[in-house]
Formats: C-alpha cells, structure tokens, sequence
C-alpha cells in the first residue's frame, strides 16, 4: 500500500487521489512519500517498535501451563495464578486467547 501510494503520487495524482485509491489520508500520503524520499525503500518497511506491545506472549507459555495445570476447571483461577506469578495483568478474553492460541500450536 506504501508502495502503491508512492507511486501513484510520482505519477503526478493528489494526495487526495492517491488516498481515495489506497484507502489511506492525504496527510498519511504526504508522509510516507517523505519518508520514502529521504529514507528510500527502506523507508516504507515497518520499522521495529511499532504497534501495541502484546501482553502475552512466549515467554509466559510456561507459566500459563503451569497455572492451567494447577486449576484445570477453571480459567480465572488459572488466570489469577498467572498473574500472581509473572506480575503481568490480562483480562480473561485475552487470556483465553492465549490459551486458544496454544491449544492451535499443540494440535499441529
């Protein structure tokens, strides 16, 4: 899409045209064409850092198990050990997607 919008804009369109094409906002175009600029490809990869942090990831895997090992019937009591154990906090639709998630890895 960064690409797209690049070169729709040296193709002499608006920002406002590019943006209609590429479902993105004038000031998103002009953006990513002066990054594009001044950075060159590179420029419009995703740079590290970016985005949300998760709050669950690897290195919580062992720790959920253990806790879905201690209280198997019930997953806010597991939860609850979870977070005691690693300090972190998570509400419980993330931490059943997380177990989901594990469940997925298992099973291939």
């Amino acid at each position: 899409m960064r690409c797209r919008a690049v070169l729709l804009k040296s193709e002499g369109l608006s920002s406002v045209q590019v943006g209609e094409q590429t479902g993105m906002t004038a000031p998103s175009v002009n953006g990513w064409v002066k990054r594009f600029e001044s950075e060159g490809i590179k420029g419009l990869h995703t740079r590290p850092g970016q985005g949300r942090k998760p709050i669950m990831d690897c290195s919580d895997e062992e720790a959920v198990r253990k806790a879905i090992e201690s209280d198997r019937q019930s997953v806010r009591l597991a939860k609850e050990a979870w977070q005691n154990s690693s300090g972190k906090e998570a509400s419980e639709l993330t931490f059943r997607r997380f177990l989901s998630a594990l469940a997925q890895d298992i099973d291939v």
